[in-house]
């Protein structure tokens, strides 16, 4: 028996990478990891309260199956949070869904949403759940520009010359994985000024809504008025809980457009029965606990930020914008030397130097090509490291 042509064609090109890199561990080749986005791989730790209020949820026999949608207490402090702080109005437990993370999020809501044939425009580059997912279900990702020299602000002239009869919706990632960027109120207006005109609702992904680097972040709900909304967030990225695999989504729908989509997430959410129950409380306690280690967390990102994007801007045939949020920068190889795309590229910068990141192709093959990612979670002495190695492998190219 083999695998479904749908399944064939699936691609994620960070844990790819990664699979090349255990085989030179295998070897003993010590390497340094700038490729995944898991800060607790790094000197990153959950807070303390969070992890002692699992503990307690599962030693008092919180072990049950919750509800498919989520447990109460936990969709109440979500509702609180979003209204608080990205923005959302009206907002109510019915209209949030817990899921294992945003990547099940992701599958459920373009489970319900798209048929065969149907597309959904989304940021290029862009994260590859995005890109994959709708593949999956036959349907199509299709990406639009975003402006590199601009900061990766969208294209709104591009995003309105792809819409066609086929779009079922328009994707927002802000802040943006895999550039760092944070969008601008202007330019958010105009997405929704499109998707009012077209009539679609936005999906919008602000998991890492609360490290901005720079400046305030704008949620999506506080923009939107009449359009419709699918939002995306969890707890990995701002509460340090990326193994937890705790997300959630929930809908912005004034005019009642998307409630049966909604509710087709709830059908997949019942299939698979619920997400983990203790660390539901965890995440309670993660919304309504003390919120110190956000301000920490968010300082020695930018310190890092900082050094990452100096480094970088002094390497010849290496230039990038400086990211504005989250612990992504996506520099521009202005020099691939004697390989042929970034990919090569950066495979030979793993297998000569042990530096780990991922290719810009991989999170789209026109807008992220000639580019790489990497993560700067790292400690600084281990950043100034990784960028010695890129320095000595450009100038050997």
């Amino acid at each position: 028996m083999k695998q479904t042509e749908r399944v064939q064609t699936l691609e994620y090109a960070i844990r790819d990478v990664s699979a090349e890199a255990r085989k030179l561990v295998a070897q003993g080749k010590e390497l340094i990891w700038l490729n995944i986005g898991d800060p607790n791989k790094f000197d990153f730790a959950t807070p303390p309260n969070i992890v002692e209020a699992f503990i307690k949820a599962a030693s008092t026999n919180k072990s049950f199956y919750s509800e498919s949608q989520g447990i109460v207490p936990l969709r109440e402090a979500i509702v609180e949070k979003e209204k608080k702080i990205n923005g959302a109005k009206n907002l109510t437990i019915d209209d949030v869904h817990v899921t294992a993370g945003i990547s099940e999020g992701i599958m459920f809501l373009f489970g319900s949403m798209l048929s065969p044939g149907d597309e959904v425009l989304i940021p290029g580059p862009s994260y590859p759940s995005y890109s994959a997912f709708p593949k999956f279900y036959d349907a199509k990702a299709i990406t639009y520009r975003t402006i590199s020299d601009d900061n990766w602000q969208p294209d709104e002239d591009d995003i309105r010359k792809k819409v066609t009869p086929k779009t079922k919706a328009i994707l927002v990632i802000n802040p943006n994985n895999p550039t760092g960027a944070v969008y601008r109120e202007k330019e958010l207006k105009n997405i929704v000024d499109i998707a009012g005109e077209f009539d679609l609702p936005i999906v919008a992904d602000e998991i890492y809504d609360r490290l901005t680097l720079d400046q305030k972040f704008i949620g999506m709900p506080s923009i939107a008025k009449d359009v419709p909304l699918f939002m995306m967030n969890g707890f990995s990225k701002v509460y340090l809980m990326p193994g937890w695999r705790v997300g959630y989504c929930y809908i912005q729908d004034p005019e009642d457009k998307i409630r049966d989509i909604f509710n087709g997430i709830i059908k997949l959410g019942r299939l698979r029965l619920c997400v983990n129950t203790p660390a539901q409380y965890g995440c309670v306690e993660a919304l309504t606990g003390p919120q110190d280690h956000i301000k920490e967390t968010v300082a020695k990102l930018r310190k890092r930020r900082d050094l990452i994007y100096k480094r970088l801007n002094e390497i010849d045939g290496i230039s990038t914008e400086k990211p504005e949020a989250a612990f992504y920068i996506f520099p521009k190889i202005e020099n691939l030397g004697k390989y042929s795309s970034d990919k090569e590229f950066v495979l030979a910068l793993l297998r000569e130097e042990g530096v780990v990141s991922v290719f810009g192709s991989g999170f789209d093959k026109v807008y992220g090509k000639g580019h790489l990612r990497l993560v700067f979670l790292s400690p600084e002495k281990i950043i100034e490291d990784a960028m010695d190695r890129l320095e000595r492998f450009m100038k050997r190219i």
